[in-house]
């Protein structure tokens, strides 16, 4: 696999825009879903911790294959430099909707 080929993938996660990294992103053998695997966190040793980053992280550490609902995606781009990875809320006026699906009953 060519380690220079680095993704860009926007979804959303419980009312979250997530942007996460990844080096192999394919459709995956699970129907409606998207396979994301070898996620790219920050390396880099330095004082500064960017506090986003470090909770996806933590949410991601133990995994090893994400697969993610087509629906949930928003955008996934090749790209050619990392950024930092966010969790944004979505806000009114943003020009993102969540597919419809069954409502989640609150308990």
């Amino acid at each position: 696999m060519n380690d220079s080929i680095l993704f860009k993938i926007v979804f959303i996660n419980k009312s979250k825009v997530y942007e996460l990294y990844a080096r192999d992103v394919f459709s995956s053998e699970i129907y409606g879903f998207i396979y994301i695997a070898e996620l790219v966190f920050d390396q880099n040793q330095s004082i500064v911790i960017d506090p986003a980053e470090d909770k996806l992280r933590e949410e991601f550490e133990n995994v090893n294959v994400l697969h993610l609902p087509v629906q949930s995606v928003i955008r996934i781009e090749e790209v050619k430099k990392k950024k930092s990875c966010k969790i944004r809320d979505i806000k009114q006026g943003d020009n993102i909707a969540q597919f419809p699906g069954i409502p989640m009953k609150s308990k």
